[in-house]
């Protein structure tokens, strides 16, 4: 069994699905942190100021501490209900640059792949060297026997 297994991880594919992976999240990691600190500043800058990260909604009061809470890290302190829209838009912005990314990447790699040759149709004339189709009889440039 342990054969089985130690196979099963050596294959090529699996390796490099591991490698898929942690790539993957460590650009997730830098993703996050450029649509936090570099994309929504300036947009929230754009809006009056406005810092996403502490956009809620209070949906019940906190048991701890009455509102109005200044930061979402204060609202939940204070253990109130909290529906974080300005959390879901840096996701959905964070989203579409990761899905932007792959989109580009794929569309980039398939012209890395070779493209398959198409069988040839035509030969050349052994008399005139014009291209002439393959189950030709006689050369319509020349008109010499084949």
């Amino acid at each position: 069994m342990w054969k089985d297994f130690r196979a099963f991880i050596a294959r090529g594919n699996i390796v490099d699905l591991a490698v898929a992976v942690v790539i993957g999240g460590a650009f997730g990691t830098i993703v996050k942190s450029f649509v936090d600190d570099i994309v929504m500043p300036p947009i929230g800058l754009l809006l009056g100021r406005v810092d996403f990260t502490n956009l809620f909604v209070v949906l019940k009061d906190g048991t701890k501490a009455p509102p109005p809470y200044a930061t979402l890290a204060d609202a939940q302190t204070a253990g109130a209900v909290t529906m974080n829209y300005g959390v879901f838009v840096s996701n959905v912005v964070a989203f579409v640059i990761v899905a932007l990314v792959v989109f580009l990447a794929i569309k980039y790699s398939a012209r890395l792949y070779a493209k398959p040759i198409a069988p040839a149709d035509t030969k050349p004339c052994p008399m005139c060297a014009m291209p002439i189709p393959l189950a030709a009889k006689r050369c319509p440039h020349c008109t010499s026997q084949l």
